[in-house]
């Protein structure tokens, strides 16, 4: 049996499983987002019960990303449908979303289009003939201390406004999104007596936006990457190598409605996120794919560049390493 043949037995969608997992995590938001509101002053209570809603968030944006795909319930209709409610609460509009979604699935591993992933990277020769400017620019984008925290507010408070391609796939969709957030918080500050209420939960939505963006750099940003360019570049490979598996244990998988998984994602999307697990660790062995341990995925944070001609990541140059080998290569 090949890969494409395995990975259809388990692009079957159940409405059943669909409607457990979009109420469920839905029941679990709003359970956590009362907890941590009437329990405020209680700080071992509202973290905890914070911590919950912020996974929360990160899975309400994964089973809108499903949506997207078309993979989450049975029918394109009913889909679209839970896509667009959910939009309110992932800050995300789902019309455009998923158009761009779809662009990143086209143009995933392809040098010629990073425009269309999420986490840009520059190569190696990109960087040895960039201006002081534009690497410094490169250097604080790059920096995880600043693209997760910042990434997450920059993504989901601003971009998302008016996103990318909006023109082209719909501005009235994002109009009437934004509305329908701007609605949603109003309902919050009466429904949580006040603003303290809705600076709460807006302090925990952005850390779940962090823990999505973390995600999101983790998905194709590591060490056995994959990129190259056309006519070299080969889709499969783009699909299985370009993008990650995250092996954080059944829970993590659980909690983030198996994004992580991201490798076999990306080879058919047409995977629902409760059947992504078991298809991803029932691979028969020659299909066996690479899965980056925490270790390893803090470790490739500093992975900054694409070098075309060893064909891997590499680390920002060294100071005075990039002379060095400049003279070398003028003597010989």
């Amino acid at each position: 049996m090949d890969l494409p043949a395995y990975t259809r037995q388990y692009a079957q969608q159940d409405n059943r499983l669909a409607a457990l997992s979009y109420f469920g995590t839905f029941a679990v938001y709003f359970s956590s987002l009362y907890v941590m509101i009437a329990y405020a002053g209680w700080w071992y209570i509202m973290l905890p019960a914070g911590l919950v809603h912020s996974l929360c968030a990160v899975r309400l944006y994964v089973l809108q990303h499903d949506c997207g795909d078309h993979s989450l319930f049975e029918t394109r209709r009913q889909n679209e449908l839970a896509g667009e409610f959910l939009s309110p609460f992932t800050f995300s509009p789902f019309t455009v979303m998923m158009r761009n979604h779809n662009e990143h699935h086209a143009g995933v591993g392809n040098l010629e289009h990073r425009e269309t992933g999420e986490i840009y990277t520059m190569t190696l020769r990109e960087w040895k003939a960039a201006g002081v400017g534009e690497r410094l620019f490169y250097r604080l984008y790059r920096n995880p201390f600043i693209l997760i925290p910042l990434g997450s507010i920059y993504t989901y408070f601003i971009r998302y406004r008016w996103p990318r391609n909006t023109v082209k796939y719909g501005v009235r969709s994002v109009l009437l999104h934004n509305v329908a957030v701007v609605l949603l918080w109003l309902a919050l500050i009466w429904a949580l007596s006040g603003w303290t209420g809705l600076g709460i939960y807006l302090t925990f939505s952005v850390i779940g936006g962090m823990m999505g963006v973390f995600l999101v750099y983790r998905q194709h940003n590591f060490e056995d990457t994959y990129w190259d360019r056309r006519p070299d570049l080969d889709p499969r490979l783009a699909a299985l190598r370009g993008s990650s598996a995250l092996n954080f244990g059944w829970v993590f998988d659980l909690v983030v409605g198996c994004i992580n998984l991201h490798d076999i994602h990306h080879f058919n999307s047409r995977l629902p996120s409760y059947r992504l697990r078991a298809c991803h660790y029932g691979l028969p062995e020659e299909f066996a794919l690479r899965r980056i341990k925490f270790p390893e995925a803090v470790a490739a944070l500093n992975l900054k560049l694409w070098d075309e001609e060893g064909k891997r990541p590499v680390p920002f140059p060294k100071r005075g390493e990039e002379t060095v080998r400049g003279r070398a290569q003028a003597a010989e």
